[in-house]
């Protein structure tokens, strides 16, 4: 396996499949990364020379990705969490934060039903 930014990446799967493993790398950024780096996009990984890894690694270091992009993503919450923003105070309760209704939907945020004691119905 190959490694980009502390990410082990499949070795029988295209580079441009491959380098979406990483965090904050979709589709799209992995193709204008191959694009710059001139890097052929269906190339498999066992396939790559060192040079083109060389120069992969060197395209990728000009974006936010990794360890920089979640710890930004973390503050930007704990700003709005600081703020008393709408957001903030739904991510505070735990709760959607992009209108999503609540009623009958929402087990991911919630969590599973609590029971009450004593409730009849």
């Amino acid at each position: 396996m190959a490694r980009i930014k502390g990410v082990d990446i499949p070795k029988e799967k295209r580079i441009v499949i491959s380098l979406t493993y990483i965090f904050g790398v979709g589709k799209g950024l992995a193709q204008r990364i191959l694009k710059a780096a001139k890097v052929d996009e269906n190339k498999k990984v066992k396939d790559l020379t060192s040079d083109e890894l060389l120069a992969i690694r060197n395209e990728i270091e000009n974006h936010t990705i990794e360890g920089e992009l979640r710890s930004e993503n973390n503050m930007n919450i704990k700003t709005k969490m600081e703020i008393n923003s709408y957001q903030g105070t739904r991510h505070k309760k735990g709760l959607p934060v992009r209108g999503q209704r609540t009623n009958r939907n929402a087990k991911t945020r919630k969590g599973r039903g609590k029971t009450i004691a004593n409730k009849k119905k």
